[in-house]
C-alpha cells in the first residue's frame, strides 16, 4: 500500500478555504496526481484541506472521505507559563538546533517548550488515530513496526489531504521519528506531496519507506 500525503493549497485562513492561487495550486496537484492510480481520497476535516481534495477527487470520480483527527495541530501553554515562539512547534525545533540541542532525543516530550504545550494533545490524538485507520486498511501497529495483515499483488494507492503539522505529526509517528526532528526535517510546501510506501507482502513486520518527501514540481513554471 502507498500513502499519499498532500498538503492543502494556498489558504485563506480567516475563512477556512483556498484562495485563488491555492485553488490553481489545488488544480495542478489533481493533473500530478492522476498518475498515481489513487483508489481512496481522505481528507482532513477543514475547508482548506477539503476543498483541495475535492479537486483530485472530481478529476477521479472518487469520493471524499473524512478523517477528523487529521485535522491541523494547535499549540500554547497549557499552564500560563512562557513557551518559546508561544509554542511553535518548528520555531522551537529551529531554536533547539541553533542551541545545540540533540533533535533526536528521546526525552523531547520533557523539554521546557513541549512539556507543557498543547501540541502534544493534537500529537497524541493523531498518533492513535492513524494506527487505527492503519489497521482497518491491514496494517497494524505492533512495537516499533507493522505487522501486514493483507497481501497486494499491486500496491492499493491512497490520497490523504491534510495540513503541513497533522502530516508532520502522522509521519514522524509511523517512521519513529522524534516530532522536533521532523519539524525540522519536513516543511511542506502548498500542495506538496510526500509519499510512504508499505510492503505488500502478508505477515511481515515492516517500517514503510519513505519514497516521496514534498514534491511540488508540479507548481513549477505554472504559477
Amino acid at each position: 500500500m502507498r500513502i499519499v500525503f498532500v498538503r492543502h493549497g494556498e489558504p485563506d485562513y480567516e475563512r477556512d478555504c483556498l484562495t485563488e492561487l491555492g485553488k490553481v495550486e489545488a488544480e495542478l496537484a489533481a493533473k500530478r496526481l492522476a498518475s498515481e492510480n489513487i483508489t481512496e481520497i481522505w481528507s482532513s476535516p477543514l475547508g482548506r484541506a477539503k476543498e483541495t481534495a475535492e479537486i483530485t477527487a472530481r478529476a477521479l470520480g472518487l469520493p471524499v472521505k473524512t478523517l477528523d483527527f487529521m485535522r491541523e495541530v494547535h499549540w500554547g501553554s497549557t499552564d500560563g507559563k512562557p513557551l518559546f515562539a508561544d509554542g511553535h512547534p518548528w520555531y522551537i525545533a529551529d531554536d533547539m538546533s541553533r542551541r545545540g540541542i540533540d533533535l533526536n532525543r528521546p526525552d523531547w516530550r520533557e523539554t521546557p517548550d513541549f512539556r507543557t504545550n498543547s501540541v502534544l494533545e493534537c500529537i497524541d490524538e493523531i498518533a492513535n488515530g492513524i494506527d487505527k485507520w492503519l489497521e482497518n486498511l491491514g496494517y497494524k501497529r505492533k512495537g516499533p513496526y507493522f505487522e501486514h495483515l493483507v497481501q497486494e499483488e499491486e500496491h492499493k494507492t491512497i490520497a490523504l489531504f491534510s495540513h503541513g503539522g497533522s502530516s508532520c505529526a502522522a509521519i514522524s509517528h509511523i517512521l519513529n521519528l522524534p516530532f522536533p526532528y521532523a519539524c525540522a526535517l519536513l516543511h511542506f510546501d502548498h500542495t506538496g506531496i510526500s509519499v510512504l510506501r508499505f510492503d505488500r507482502r502478508k505477515g511481515n513486520t515492516t517500517l514503510p519507506c519513505l519514497e516521496l518527501a514534498n514534491d511540488s514540481r508540479h507548481l513549477l513554471g505554472n504559477i
